[in-house]
């Protein structure tokens, strides 16, 4: 068994594409995973599953949910090691991160070939995109210039809609459940 964690974009966001983890968990059975563990309400599960490639999980989870909540919910799957891997690297450690300034992670498709060059700044100085890897963006915020989807309307304009984005709290709280 191999532990994932499962990014779902667009769940439960001001009351659109309503998923009750209850429901998600039991979508997620169906498809044999187990041990779930859900963070927040916003589309992040820890599960167990038989080892299979990563892109063929997205589909397949993706697919399922798309049929039985009736929408399209874009997956983003990571695997245990890879996650405590990007936490370990603290990639924030440069920056002074605040009540407002906060830090980001934007999961996309590796096949993404958008090109920035690094650091990027917005206009305003409140976004700033730290570092692009193959499947990631590492951003900050300052939301006392601008809001949180101002910036990410930045991101898609340049990686499109098929990316999620996590407040790097929210890793953090992802990386002690798979500790625990």
């Amino acid at each position: 068994m191999q532990t994932y964690i499962g990014f779902l974009r667009g769940i439960n966001v001001r009351g659109h594409h309503k998923v009750p983890m209850a429901d998600l968990k039991a979508a997620l059975s169906e498809l044999g995973c187990k041990n779930m563990v859900t963070i927040l309400n916003s589309g992040n599960v820890i599960f167990d599953l038989e080892e299979t490639e990563l892109h063929t999980l997205e589909i397949k989870i993706a697919t399922h949910l798309e049929q039985r909540f009736g929408f399209g919910i874009p997956t983003f799957i990571k695997t245990k090691t890879e996650i405590l891997s990007i936490i370990k690297s603290d990639p924030f450690e440069s920056e002074e991160i605040t009540v407002d300034k906060r830090a980001y992670i934007t999961f996309f498709r590796p096949e993404n070939n958008a090109k920035l060059n690094l650091p990027w700044v917005s206009e305003d100085g409140a976004y700033k995109i730290l570092e692009c890897k193959a499947d990631s963006l590492i951003s900050v915020l300052d939301v006392t210039v601008s809001k949180t989807t101002k910036a990410m309307a930045i991101v898609e304009r340049s990686f499109g809609k098929d990316v999620t984005t996590r407040n790097w709290k929210t890793l953090i709280r992802i990386e002690k459940k798979l500790l625990a």
